[in-house]
């Protein structure tokens, strides 16, 4: 038992999920359609939002809310230089260029202060990241969109649950992106959503992710819906499956409970690891908050564990535990640094995460057994007494 692989991230699919994606193979009804409106109707209610659009993936959630912008060639997008590198890819694939800034080294959340330093006359939008599901504190940002008249789309693929002063992400401000990918709190294999408050935008993405339809995609081969449309404008095919929300409402009803879980999880990792110098722990800030623990990522201390973050992933991965990494620093891919110049030392912070950060295994069903097996496993690696 104590040799089995232990991966860094587990979904977690119960049986009655299992069977209503049968029932909604065998029904016929795989593409969008009545599942995809009983889990937007639940989205909203449970992120409290007006508009909730279902979609394939997060990243098409990032680059419809980007299009509906309508960026000119030269308008800037602010964002984290350390993100998924889909953050930075959706701005330019919407006409936009990427401005990064540095981060903080304990919360891995972009640095309002730069954010403003960063801020021109082509600066059309902030794009802050709420990374590992940590809640970025937003109303700073707020501020500076006021102040300058700019959009603010939260890259929130890994803050779904999350609050910040008592209100859910997704619940106010301008945008919101959520991510349901596999290694994510919830999961619709793959698979996200768009939330907002701007009736124009939620429309616009409503005809963006379906070929540029006037009508909605799931009432057209009903009984009472009628096949003939007229298309207004080049669309894309970002449209979610029944399939994939038959799981979405089953996960999304316990999604609340996944984040008890992995918070306890999280807790204990930084009571059991306080007092190593092998690593530097996450740091909770002390705005009110709730941390919804997609992700447990301390930065090794590469003097102090005498080897790298790559020779520890080996070993680990050795060991049969299953450790992640995420993420480079964005600016340093070959992409951005040829085209938008970009180089080594632009983002200290950034820079040194991605060379020290590590996601140890959270998922709710680890056992503390299996967490004690983590931890007694890094005492190894580490030689430590």
């Amino acid at each position: 038992m104590g040799d089995e692989f232990l991966p860094f991230c587990k979904p977690c699919i119960d049986q009655a999920t299992i069977d209503d994606i049968v029932t909604c193979i065998k029904s016929g009804w795989l593409a969008t359609g009545p599942r995809v409106q009983q889990f937007t109707e639940d989205l909203k209610h449970y992120l409290n939002a007006p508009y909730v659009l279902p979609l394939t993936s997060g990243t098409a959630g990032l680059h419809l809310a980007l299009l509906g912008l309508k960026l000119e060639p030269g308008d800037e997008v602010i964002l984290p230089a350390m993100t998924f590198v889909a953050s930075a890819n959706t701005i330019v694939l919407a006409g936009g260029k990427p401005v990064f800034v540095d981060v903080e080294l304990t919360t891995r959340n972009m640095i309002p202060e730069q954010v403003e330093k960063a801020i021109t006359s082509k600066t059309k939008a902030i794009m802050p990241v709420h990374y590992a599901g940590l809640p970025v504190d937003l109303d700073p940002l707020y501020e500076l969109a006021k102040k300058y008249n700019l959009h603010i789309i939260e890259d929130a693929a890994h803050a779904i649950g999350a609050e910040y002063h008592r209100k859910k992400i997704g619940s106010f401000g301008d945008i919101q992106v959520f991510s349901f990918h596999p290694n994510k709190n919830m999961t619709t294999g793959e698979g996200g959503c768009v939330t907002t408050r701007d009736e124009m935008l939620a429309k616009d993405i409503g005809v963006k992710r379906f070929h540029g339809i006037d009508r909605d995609i799931s009432n057209r081969f009903t009984k009472s819906g009628s096949q003939v449309y007229d298309v207004i404008e080049p669309g894309l095919k970002y449209n979610m499956m029944d399939i994939q929300a038959a799981m979405g409402i089953h996960q999304l009803a316990h999604l609340d409970g996944f984040i008890e879980k992995r918070t306890k999880i999280a807790k204990r990792y930084l009571k059991e690891l306080s007092d190593w110098e092998e690593w530097l722990l996450p740091v909770i800030p002390n705005y009110e908050h709730k941390h919804a623990w997609h992700l447990f990522n301390p930065l090794i201390n590469p003097k102090a564990a005498n080897m790298t973050r790559d020779d520890f992933m080996n070993e680990m991965k050795s060991c049969n535990i299953g450790v992640g990494f995420h993420y480079s620093a964005v600016h340093l891919f070959s992409y951005y640094r040829n085209n938008f110049g970009y180089k080594l030392g632009d983002f200290p912070n950034a820079e040194s995460i991605g060379e020290r950060i590590v996601s140890l295994p959270l998922f709710p069903s680890m056992t503390e057994e299996e967490q004690m097996r983590v931890i007694d496993t890094m005492k190894k690696v580490f030689k430590r007494k």
